[in-house]
């Protein structure tokens, strides 16, 4: 890394910060961690609304943006085809082909991401009187739908696409870890992961914060999470107009 890094990475342990990490590591770009850690609220700082006023990380600063001025951009498939773009790499040229990585990327960020994160919520982050079971099993059962739709398409394909591209890169973090979940069997999904998983800048991409993952959410146990907790993911200060 470059005493002047070009990219300003705000991040936390994080499928979506993985995506984004992982395009860093495989472009070769410099780039600058800062963490966002939500359990302590950094992501309703006036800080970092300032970046993101979306109050959701990853985000990113380009220092060398268009034209040469600074860029500031937050949703992580956004990044990913930012990133892509700019330099010319993991991102298709035909234009059909262009379209089907659109459709992928589109998938990840209106289905695979929010599903997960509504069974997590509901099953591990709620509080217990309102872990729902038709929730948990609602959630649950459209994951397992989803799992079952990438292992149909990955039969006989060696990526998502016809070339490594950024729409492996936007759907590995949550096939990890929704695929970890579930009981059924997943041949084609599961040799897709481990293929995409075996290259060196995803496997430095996927570490990324991976030591400030902390006790209290589900990677590290749920030890000690609570109302303090919940109050800062979910409560009122989300909602507020600024």
């Amino acid at each position: 890394m470059s005493a002047q890094p070009v990219i300003e990475l705000y991040v936390g342990p994080t499928p979506n910060g993985q995506k984004v990490a992982i395009l860093l590591e495989e472009l070769e770009l410099d780039y600058h961690c800062h963490e966002i850690d939500i359990l302590r609220g950094d992501q309703l700082s006036a800080e970092f609304l300032e970046i993101n006023p979306n109050n959701k990380q990853p985000a990113i600063i380009d220092t060398l943006g268009p034209g040469g001025e600074k860029i500031t951009l937050w949703e992580s498939c956004a990044i990913l085809v930012y990133l892509a773009e700019k330099h010319d790499q993991f991102i298709p040229k035909a234009s059909g082909e262009r379209a089907q990585m659109m459709q992928w990327l589109f998938f990840q960020a209106s289905t695979q991401g929010p599903m997960s994160g509504q069974y997590a919520h509901f099953a591990f982050y709620a509080a217990p009187e309102h872990q729902y079971p038709y929730a948990i099993q609602r959630y649950l059962s459209e994951m397992n739908r989803q799992m079952g739709l990438l292992d149909r398409h990955l039969e006989n394909r060696e990526f998502m696409l016809s070339t490594y591209s950024i729409a492996d890169m936007a759907l590995l973090p949550y096939a990890v870890t929704t695929l970890g979940r579930s009981q059924i069997a997943r041949a084609n999904l599961k040799a897709w992961i481990d293929r995409v998983k075996a290259r060196p800048a995803v496997i430095r991409g996927l570490s990324i914060m991976q030591d400030r993952v902390a006790k209290e959410t589900i990677a590290g146990g749920l030890i000690g999470y609570g109302d303090k907790h919940r109050d800062i993911l979910f409560g009122e200060r989300q909602f507020r107009e600024r």
